[in-house]
């Protein structure tokens, strides 16, 4: 079988835009393996975006010929994630891919050396088909041959003469300098890559203990301790560079700390609060309101099953359903700042979005047009909302186009705070802990059941006056629930 044969045989899956313009995704978990046969719609893998966890299907019937990533991966749009052999074709073991062709994973395993690299960030840039590659051997004794110089020859020149012949090839290559290096590129991930830089080590003389030859953290840190200790012959080498860089990572694993890369949601929650903390001027106003009857009133409903069988009722039901009142008597609230244009975008729908702490990170799934919907609707598409949130199902269309939000910030046994805007939205609304209180009712001072509510809203779009009526509908609505009907 040609080569030719082979790439017209064999179909490569790239990554999809699964969101709306997202660049990215890391492999959750892969549901087939190489020989398993797949099928038109069938879904091979899970992945997570900056928005939400996804199952992806595969186009088409074949049998899996490769894998090109492994789980926790994060792999460009566009890239080939998986080969298939289409019906009738043989499955062949790993085709070698041809020379020229420039694009992803699919050719990287077969080349003895390894494409050329762009110059881009530490870490970051064309990845090769990482789990196809030979085993890699021990490094030999010049581990931190290579300090964290990134100059040209002639500064690296003077640490020369300490060291054996054979390591001036090494001490030539920066670590960045990927068409000049001997071997293949060492398997790390972005982090590990930028923790070696660091402390100068470099990644190819480093032993691997990863799955599949990955070097890991403390792998490098290892390389750093054995370079620092005055044993063997390659401590003297190491010494000027590698022995001042170990002793802060070794401070800092004595007390304990631990990093996390941030991707996927959280990084996209971080990017997204800074964006409107500093784009949007907040103003939050405050406001104790006695809940009582609304309690009492989600208990009856509880009790009398009203609103359906299965239908889970809640205060942040009844708390929904009194902001969506007060935005219906204040439309003005429910609008968006046009920034290329200087327009005030009034919208024509609500869409409520509601603040869900997954184990992914915050995101802010909405119901669309929740302001036309009764309240045993309102109750079934929160419950909906919130089940699929928290198994992290929630589609990325679901979390698009949101116009008010509501953040619990009760459940957690916290009375209130200062929201920050969902990006594109006007305002917030923060729901504290219920929780009984002495009040004055009817000339009495009476325990009563309180609750604190805190409206954030851009100052752009809403003024004093209008922020401060749509939080105070918000209160009298939850005080007294018949106003639902009086005001509906």
């Amino acid at each position: 079988m040609t080569a030719t044969d082979v790439q017209q045989q064999v179909r490569e899956f790239r990554m999809p835009d699964v969101g709306e313009g997202l660049t990215e995704a890391e492999i959750l978990k892969w549901y087939v393996q190489p020989g398993d046969t797949v099928t038109d719609g069938q879904v091979v893998c899970e992945v997570e975006t900056a928005k939400a966890a996804v199952e992806l299907p595969i186009p088409y019937d074949g049998v899996v010929q490769q894998l090109f990533f492994e789980e926790g991966t994060t792999v460009d749009v566009g890239t080939a994630i998986i080969a298939v052999a289409t019906e009738g074709a043989a499955p062949a073991p790993q085709a070698p891919a041809p020379a020229a062709a420039p694009a992803g994973p699919a050719e990287a395993p077969a080349a003895e050396a390894e494409p050329e690299r762009r110059e881009v960030l530490v870490g970051y840039g064309p990845r090769t088909a990482a789990a196809r590659r030979r085993p890699r051997k021990a490094a030999a004794a010049p581990v931190q041959a290579a300090p964290v110089q990134v100059a040209p020859a002639a500064p690296v020149a003077p640490a020369v003469p300490v060291q054996p012949a054979p390591a001036a090839p090494v001490q030539a290559a920066p670590v960045q300098a990927g068409p000049v290096q001997a071997g293949p590129r060492p398997l790390a991930k972005p982090p590990v890559r930028k923790l070696a830089k660091d402390l100068g080590v470099d990644l190819r003389a480093v032993v691997p203990s990863g799955p599949n030859g990955t070097v890991t953290r403390d792998d490098v840190h290892a390389a750093v301790a054995a370079a620092s200790a005055p044993t063997g012959p390659a401590a003297p080498a190491a010494a000027p560079a590698g022995a001042v860089a170990a002793e802060a990572p070794a401070e800092a694993g004595a007390a304990g700390d631990r990093r996390v890369p941030v991707k996927g949601v959280r990084r996209a929650t971080a990017q997204a609060m800074v964006a409107s903390a500093f784009s949007a001027p907040h103003v939050t106003e405050f406001v104790q309101v006695d809940v009582t009857r609304t309690m009492r009133l989600v208990r009856e409903l509880k009790e009398s099953g009203e609103l359906g069988q299965g239908v889970r009722v809640s205060p942040l039901l009844l708390v929904a359903k009194a902001l969506l009142t007060a935005v219906r008597r204040h439309p003005e609230v429910n609008a968006a700042w046009d920034e290329p244009n200087q327009e005030i975008v009034y919208k024509g729908s609500v869409n409520l979005g509601i603040a869900a702490a997954t184990p992914r990170g915050l995101i802010v799934p909405n119901i669309k047009d929740a302001g036309s919907k009764t309240l045993p609707e309102l109750a079934t598409a929160l419950q909906a909302l919130v089940e699929t949130a928290r198994e992290g199902r929630t589609a990325p269309a679901d979390m698009q186009g949101g116009t008010v939000t509501i953040t619990n910030v009760g459940v957690f046994g916290v009375d209130t705070g200062t929201p920050i805007l969902n990006p594109g939205e006007a305002a917030i609304l923060a729901f504290g802990q219920v929780r009984e209180m002495p009040w004055v009712h009817k000339g009495k001072v009476v325990p009563r059941q309180v609750t604190t509510l805190a409206l954030s809203f851009d100052h752009r779009l809403v003024d004093g006056e209008l922020g401060s009526r749509v939080l105070a509908d918000t209160a009298a609505v939850l005080e007294r629930p018949k106003r639902l009907i009086s005001w509906g």
